[in-house]
């Protein structure tokens, strides 16, 4: 038997595929006959003791496995990440030590919303997470393709998507639930993301053509100590391509895999998409003198103030061989990190370092990191207390004690790195905060510069912009259309006024199909 991890000599625990490829069942015996079952006579009823038969109906009962909660619906594929330029000034990670290393990736994109089996073609965010088999452990950047999101409260997190899920009593989408958390006045903070989905970057074209974020403030050190809070930004080397609404709406009716099929095809034919990965770091005392709090989801640093660094390339180039295998069973989690790669105090952030890893647990058992694609193969693992469990696969340690043994040598590197004590220093009581909508203008203002510096420069966005909200809430009760025109009113009474003209003509024209 095998002496500790990782010595299995005499095979016991290794799985290999058979190579002759002769057909067994799943303890190894071989099946003579896959479509014959054990009856009395020909046509009489089955016996109980055909086990081939069992297996394989029982097996078929158990195939699927949890959808994710939200980003169900997703494509994947492997590449690397290439360091072009030095940042270990502001970041010690061994990924990023020389100019010219590659790292081995895995990159995930999804739609947040919608169940496994819609559109990818639908107005939604899309989840860009890219997992690094980086030599210090793998690393996750679990991002998404806009700087900002909806929320900076995590406990409405589930409410939210509730709301942008189904109805519980009519199992339909319903544009009053949709509207009616957004419009709520503590909730408007999320004006600043519900502007960049109901523009045409809410339906990318594809997941070649779109950017990625990490929204989130992280705190990343070099290995002198010294810290910055940092931004992460990957921009799509194919340029933006995004839809209008009703392209968007036509293709899901028509290739409802439409982007999924393009991000295959494409690497298939050796089109490799790329992405370069750029950086906004920030100091501590910087931070002081925001506008804003630095751990709000709902805003971006003005890139003047804080221009974008390049670091490295992002390049996809491995389409998956087994799409179950390595991209369903694929879990991403922001704690998922490397030394000198830190999550900050934003509350939503440090939410998700419990939620992700623990929907993993239950999506796929507490054993997740076993399975191949998360296995932190580069960095391989150690840790004798984390044993047992259902589907341990991976010789569960062999001998070694299920805890810190007195007689045993045990190294640890991480203590000698001072990373976290002298950083931010907190002070105070705990306190129940609800991080709600501010008083006055503070959470409209970057809303307001989106719509009358950025989308005025972009030919047709901002009537784009007033068409899909109009057309979205012209499905919602006139109340809430209402609501809905009041908080567009405080970005710009402008876009408010063209959002109700469309709305009025989305009604009419409902109306009209209707009497046909």
């Amino acid at each position: 038997m095998s002496s500790g991890k990782g010595k299995d000599t005499d095979k016991t625990n290794t799985y290999e595929v058979r190579k002759d490829r002769v057909v067994t069942n799943v303890q190894g015996n071989p099946i003579n006959e896959p479509f014959a079952t054990q009856r009395i006579g020909k046509h009489g009823p089955l016996l109980m003791q055909d086990a081939n038969l069992i297996e394989v109906l029982a097996r078929f009962n158990r195939e699927r496995i949890p959808e994710r909660n939200p980003h169900a619906h997703g494509s994947g594929a492997f590449g690397y990440f290439e360091v072009t330029d030095d940042i270990t000034d502001i970041c010690g990670s061994a990924m990023f030590s020389e100019i010219g290393k590659r790292t081995r990736c895995l990159t995930r994109f999804s739609t947040v919303g919608g169940e496994k089996g819609s559109a990818d073609t639908a107005r939604d965010p899309r989840g860009f997470s890219t997992k690094f088999y980086t030599e210090e452990g793998n690393l996750d950047w679990v991002y998404n393709n806009t700087p900002v999101f909806f929320i900076r409260d995590p406990a409405k997190f589930p409410h939210f998507i509730h709301t942008q899920k189904r109805n519980p009593q009519t199992n339909l989408k319903d544009a009053n639930m949709f509207w009616d958390f957004l419009t709520t006045p503590e909730n408007q903070v999320a004006i600043h993301q519900v502007m960049i989905l109901f523009s045409d970057r809410g339906t990318p074209a594809s997941y070649r053509t779109m950017n990625g974020y990490s929204g989130h403030t992280y705190k990343w050190s070099n290995k002198k100590g010294d810290w910055h809070y940092v931004q992460v930004h990957i921009k799509s080397d194919q340029g933006i391509e995004n839809f209008t609404n009703e392209e968007a709406v036509k293709l899901a009716g028509e290739n409802p895999d439409f982007v999924q099929k393009d991000l295959f095809e494409n690497i298939e034919k050796g089109n490799a998409p790329s992405w370069t990965v750029y950086i906004q770091t920030m100091t501590e005392e910087e931070s002081k003198k925001l506008p804003f709090s630095v751990f709000d989801l709902t805003k971006v640093w003005p890139h003047k103030q804080f221009p974008l660094r390049r670091v490295g390339k992002l390049v996809l180039n491995e389409n998956p061989k087994n799409f179950f295998a390595q991209v369903e069973q694929a879990a991403f989690a922001p704690s998922n990190t490397v030394p000198y790669q830190e999550a900050s105090a934003d509350p939503v952030l440090q939410s998700r370092l419990f939620a992700y890893s623990d929907a993993h647990r239950y999506r796929l058992g507490a054993n997740f990191n076993q399975i191949p694609v998360n296995c932190p193969f580069a960095s391989k693992f150690f840790n004798p207390a984390i044993r047992d469990g259902p589907m341990n696969v991976d010789g569960n340690f062999g001998s070694e004690p299920n805890y810190l043994a007195q007689d045993k040598t045990y190294q640890y590197i991480q203590q000698a790195r001072p990373i976290q004590q002298h950083q931010e220093v907190w002070n105070g009581p705990a306190t129940p905060f609800h991080w709600a909508t501010s008083p006055g203008d503070i959470d409209f203002v970057q809303p307001r510069m989106l719509y009358r510096n950025v989308l005025s420069k972009q030919p047709g966005q901002q009537k784009n912009l007033a068409h899909n909200v109009g057309v979205h809430v012209a499905n919602a009760c006139p109340e809430i259309q209402k609501r809905v025109l009041k908080m567009f009113a405080k970005v710009d009474q402008e876009l408010a006024s063209n959002i109700a003209k469309e709305c009025k003509a989305a009604m009419i024209h409902a109306e009209s199909r209707a009497k046909l």
